[in-house]
């Protein structure tokens, strides 16, 4: 389980709204499970409403009665069954900043992996790969219904995740996430490492670079001591991606410790992570830019972004310390 960062992320849920969409089969599977994660949104200050569409017979009376004793605070509302549930959800005025759907899977892209987060132009550009993708055969017009929601202002985002346990208090209050998350007004701010909160995100984030052998192991207390050289990305107000500045000379930074929660790659984080520190560091009289790195995808983002796969001779001695490690190199041209 990932770990959660309860003081990070709840000030941006506090007092907010999450809907919940969970169909009948999916909520009797994982009745105590959806539960527990309800009432621990409700204890951290997030507001909640809870839709399904269990039938209104005397098999359910029971379901319906331990849903509204459980979930005091919960909002319920039930989705008549002969309603396209996806549509009655979203349609609702108060459905208007996260609504969750629990599914039996997340989505899954073409090598078998989980979709972290995705944009509606992401998904009109691969609609048809959908409908295969999860275990509702019909999800490939739920898809198309979502981005026709989101365009229209109608919900800020849409999260589809595995019903499981945990499974919402990992996707709103982990680094990583649970499932995917659908949006297209991100809002990025790029910043200086300020608090302990910052630290301990930041030190996830590196820890998962770390363990998949692209990252030098730097501990939670290096990230303490060197905060004022470390930088953040934050997406409303969660941070998502860190870099570190490492003086080489008087017109030399290397960026170290880049790396971009897995939640957010492909969502050009990178790109604007490098290029907002470029500018930071431009306007405080620096210049030229190394970076060294053994990540393909790192290297591919600085290859974008003008840098060169070079190590100058001036920067020999650095070059020594990771002797297999490649090089690249920007002079931005600036004096």
């Amino acid at each position: 389980m990932g770990q959660l960062y309860l003081n990070e992320y709840a000030k941006h849920l506090a007092g907010k709204r999450v809907c919940i969409g969970c169909r009948e089969g999916i909520l009797r599977d994982n009745f105590s499970a959806i539960i527990a994660d309800v009432k621990f949104l409700a204890r951290n200050g997030v507001k909640t409403t809870l839709y399904h569409n269990l039938p209104n017979r005397l098999a359910n009376q029971k379901l319906l009665t331990t849903l509204e004793k459980k979930l005091p605070e919960t909002k319920i509302t039930r989705i008549a069954p002969d309603e396209n549930f996806y549509a009655a959800v979203l349609s609702q005025p108060e459905a208007h900043f996260k609504v969750i759907f629990l599914e039996r899977r997340y989505l899954i892209d073409n090598k078998g992996d989980k979709i972290n987060t995705l944009t509606t132009g992401s998904i009109r550009g691969s609609l048809d790969d959908f409908a295969s993708k999860i275990a509702n055969v019909n999800f490939k017009d739920t898809m198309n219904l979502i981005c026709e929601t989101i365009e229209a202002g109608n919900t800020e985002r849409v999260h589809i995740l595995p019903a499981a346990k945990n499974s919402i208090r990992q996707e709103l209050f982990t680094v990583e996430g649970s499932g995917t998350m659908i949006a297209d007004n991100f809002t990025e701010k790029f910043r200086r490492v300020e608090s302990d909160e910052d630290v301990a995100v930041v030190n996830r984030i590196l820890a998962m670079y770390k363990r998949a052998g692209f990252l030098k192991p730097r501990s939670k207390n290096y990230v303490q001591e060197h905060r004022n050289n470390f930088f953040v990305t934050e997406i409303d107000s969660i941070i998502v991606s860190c870099v570190e500045q490492k003086v080489v000379d008087e017109q030399t930074i290397e960026l170290g410790a880049l790396a971009i929660s897995t939640r957010f790659r492909n969502q050009r984080i990178g790109v604007y992570t490098v290029g907002a520190f470029i500018e930071t560091m431009v306007s405080m009289g620096y210049s030229r830019f190394i970076s060294l790195t053994l990540n393909p995808r790192l290297q591919a983002l600085f290859i974008q972004l003008g840098f060169v796969q070079q190590s100058p001779q001036e920067y020999s001695v650095r070059q020594s310390i990771s002797p297999t490690v490649q090089m690249f190199f920007k002079d931005t041209g600036v004096k």
